[in-house]
């Protein structure tokens, strides 16, 4: 890992490489069915105060506060449901190519947000694991974690591929002419997009990341 790259390609996960609104809205499903909608609130209610807690998504840690001291068959199935989730049918088309493409020009790496369990087996269940070849960060809060991404992937130059811009402008804002930031308008998040955009627009605007598999260097190194 401390090869140093001409450039290091970042990429989020969530509605970026897959698409996680499609997943919500079928977890969301599924606990209305087994649990009514009473339940499924109360799970929502439940992530929501994870979220605010930690800062990231923690869909079995929100089960587990759900079931409280039950013992009814519909958790485990639901368990079932979150790790066998068919996250590679939700990877968005383009991504395999595009990830290829990148490799002939710098290494590709995924740098998510997210908990230790369900955010690496998501990755797998996408087929990315392999794909970016083991080469994965998960943290908290990632834009908090940019010395230790770069000691870990060493680059002359960084590109950041990411559907939500609080991270795009704060990767900017922290690195400057370094990185080349790419907008993927995907999303919820991508679709709320405001002000800090207008502020601190996005090197470069993207519908999909497929769009990256027609990309060259001289692209990507622009704003160097």
């Amino acid at each position: 890992m401390s090869t140093r790259d001409p450039i290091v390609f970042l990429f989020d996960v969530d509605n970026t490489l897959i698409d996680n609104d499609r997943f919500s809205a079928d977890l969301a499903a599924r606990l209305v069915r087994d649990f009514g909608e009473a339940g499924q609130a109360r799970y929502k209610a439940i992530d929501k105060e994870i979220r605010d807690q930690v800062g990231y998504a923690d869909y079995l840690g929100a089960l587990q506060r759900l079931r409280g001291q039950e013992s009814s068959p519909a958790f485990m199935e639901m368990s079932f449901f979150l790790l066998d989730y068919p996250f590679d049918e939700r990877r968005f088309p383009g991504v395999i190519e595009a990830i290829d493409h990148l490799r002939t020009l710098g290494r590709p790496v995924i740098m998510s947000d997210g908990d230790t369990v369900f955010q690496p087996r998501k990755i797998r269940r996408a087929g990315l694991w392999d794909a970016f070849r083991e080469d994965v960060l998960i943290y908290v809060h990632k834009e908090d974690m940019l010395d230790d991404m770069q000691k870990r992937y060493p680059a002359d130059h960084y590109v950041m591929v990411d559907d939500k811009p609080r991270i795009l402008v704060a990767l900017k804002k922290l690195l400057g002419d370094k990185v080349t930031t790419v907008f993927v308008k995907q999303g919820h998040y991508a679709a709320a997009a405001g002000a800090d955009l207008l502020e601190t627009p996005p090197d470069i605007t993207i519908d999909s990341v497929g769009e990256l598999a027609t990309m060259g260097r001289e692209a990507f190194l622009a704003t160097a």
